[in-house]
């Protein structure tokens, strides 16, 4: 079918409201409207969907939350009447429709036969992570689009482990969207009939104290926290969104008496008031935590994006100004310190691991060898490093402490097998306040730990390419790249080419090929003979590329300067 058929089908649809249908009508005359809504279905990946929220075949809305949830439900009874009777856990995050759509996911569950535990009301994603290997659920839906701006939403997936759906299952579930019709396949219960029917049960604070209970047991050193618990001071913000709640409990419970929170940021919002874009990774969103800090005399500001998964951190620098921690460097501090806080309190495990994808720092991997533990890269998305996790501990291979990718996510303990707000933010401010007990801020940790174990410097790059160009522009920049590999980049040689599509490994000086160990994923890697890593990959959820710098010298000028030569011709990629 045309876009401008599927257009037409829909609406003419009885599945339909009238002021969908008037949505509709409102674009009649614009065709490239149409043709954005209805040009093709949202891709089902691992990461499940995302997309801004409107009518059309394209976007995120009822219908189309039905008909990937009616995929999954097919995709759960071919596992078996076993796999049906464990049932499904949904949560959904702030956003407009987040909860509408939650509980359409509930009710087509329900309609196929399939128990759904739904959360009361909004909470963190790592909560759900939890609540389906608490109560052994086949699956997991959870309503988010993360750190998106508020037009957008999105379905994530997650299986029996807890992590987000593997490549086989979300193929399966792609596979039935393309077979089922998006509105005549549809079997649905009404949402009370179901709850009456014992099909739909809610879960509240009996959950979340199972997983608080957990979320303290990460606890390494409390003793360091009562040690400044009087003097020392932060701030947290949730950005209007799932965090309010359970991670100022947490740090309550780990001792912390002072957690000034931002009351304007504190309310439930899916509009985002107070901010252009509620990611912690965006420095200017935290404007409202710094004035706060700087009235309160705070030690550090913490925040969390709108589905508690992602945590970011501002400190204060050597001038006694608050600075943005990236997160590449967070996960450095944060693995330094539980390796120094497990060796001194005897909790080290033997033969511990950390884990970090291909995306991510160096330096993390050498601050792990330093201190004789394991590092093992994988894929970008936590559905693979909790794939690692499971596969090293599984076979006896060793004990995972902590994993991490650079975009802000953090992985410690094993109740949950996604990125975790709540327990990255209770480890971050434990650290926090042992510094503090030196005499050190979270900063002088960070220059204390490029003395001892090098300088590096990254940066990532968002090349933006909205729309149905944008799809065309990204295919074609990495077939491109392919087709004529760079062999000088910014200036320098280029030493190696890695294609992690087929694993392949090209030495440039004489052509020799090896493979590697991962393989299977559109990412294009660049070891320079100047010893930085460049490595360009399609988003899985946003319409850009990604250009990522990971640069090491012999001190700060050099990284930079590397940095800054390096990100001109990754700008330049666009053109």
């Amino acid at each position: 079918m045309s876009y401008r058929e599927v257009y037409e089908k829909w609406l003419n649809s009885p599945a339909l409201s009238q002021e969908e249908k008037a949505e509709l009508q409102s674009i009649a005359g614009d065709e490239k409207e149409i043709e954005s809504r209805f040009f093709a279905p949202l891709e089902f990946g691992t990461a499940g969907l995302r997309g801004t929220m409107c009518v059309g075949l394209h976007q995120m809305n009822v219908h189309v939350i039905r008909h990937a949830t009616q995929a999954f439900a097919e995709v759960i009874k071919a596992e078996g009447p076993e796999a049906v009777k464990r049932g499904v856990a949904v949560c959904y995050d702030c956003r407009n429709h987040s909860q509408e759509f939650a509980r359409e996911t509930a009710c087509v569950m329900a309609g196929n036969g399939i128990p759904v535990r739904i959360f009361d009301a909004l909470r963190p994603t790592p909560e759900l992570s939890f609540a389906v290997r608490e109560y052994r659920c086949i699956a997991g839906v959870n309503v988010t689009a993360s750190h998106n701006p508020k037009e957008y939403n999105g379905y994530k997936v997650y299986w029996q482990d807890g992590a987000q759906l593997p490549p086989r299952h979300a193929s399966a579930i792609a596979q039935k969207m393309e077979e089922l019709d998006l509105f005549d396949s549809i079997r649905r219960m009404d949402y009370d009939a179901a709850v009456k029917a014992g099909l739909i049960t809610l879960m509240g604070e009996e959950t979340d104290e199972k997983f608080l209970s957990n979320v303290m047991g990460q606890v390494n050193d409390k003793a360091a926290v009562d040690k400044v618990a009087d003097t020392f001071k932060m701030v947290y913000t949730p950005f209007h969104g799932t965090g309010y709640k359970l991670i100022p409990e947490a740090l309550r419970r780990l001792g912390m008496k002072h957690v000034i929170c931002v009351p304007e940021q504190m309310v439930i919002d899916g509009n985002f008031p107070t901010v252009v874009s509620p990611n912690p990774e965006n420095p200017e969103g935290f404007y409202l935590a710094v004035d706060l800090a700087r009235k309160e005399g705070a030690d550090f500001i913490l925040g969390s994006d709108p589905d508690a998964d992602r945590v970011g951190i501002m400190v204060k620098n050597d001038k006694g100004e608050y600075v943005t921690i990236t997160g590449n460097q967070t996960g450095v501090l944060l693995l330094d310190y539980l390796i120094g806080a497990k060796n001194r309190t005897g909790k080290m495990p033997d033969k511990p691991v950390a884990l970090k994808t291909i995306v991510t720092t160096e330096m993390a991997r050498k601050v792990a060898e330093v201190n004789g533990l394991a590092c093992y890269d994988t894929f970008t998305g936590f559905k693979f490093l909790a794939e690692k996790k499971d596969k090293l501990e599984n076979a006896g291979e060793g004990k995972v402490i902590f994993a991490y990718e650079e975009s802000y996510g953090y992985m410690l303990g094993d109740y949950v097998r996604d990125k975790d707000a709540v327990t990255a933010a209770l480890c971050l401010t434990e650290m926090a306040a042992w510094y503090a007990g030196q005499g050190m801020t979270l900063y002088d940790a960070l220059q204390k730990c490029y003395e001892k174990y090098g300088f590096y410097g990254e940066k990532t790059l968002n090349l933006v390419m909205p729309g149905l160009d944008g799809l065309k522009k990204m295919a074609a920049l990495m077939a491109g790249l392919r087709e004529k590999p760079p062999v000088e980049i910014a200036g320098t040689a280029v030493a190696q080419q890695k294609d992690y599509q087929d694993g392949s490994v090209v030495n440039v000086h004489d052509g020799a090929r090896s493979a590697m160990e991962l393989s299977g994923s559109n990412v294009l890697r660049y070891e320079m003979t100047d010893g930085t890593s460049l490595i360009v990959r399609p988003s899985g959820t946003e319409p850009k590329v990604k250009v990522y710098i990971l640069a090491q010298g012999k001190d700060r000028a050099e990284c930079d300067a590397k940095v800054a030569a390096y990100a001109a011709w990754a700008e330049g990629l666009k053109n």
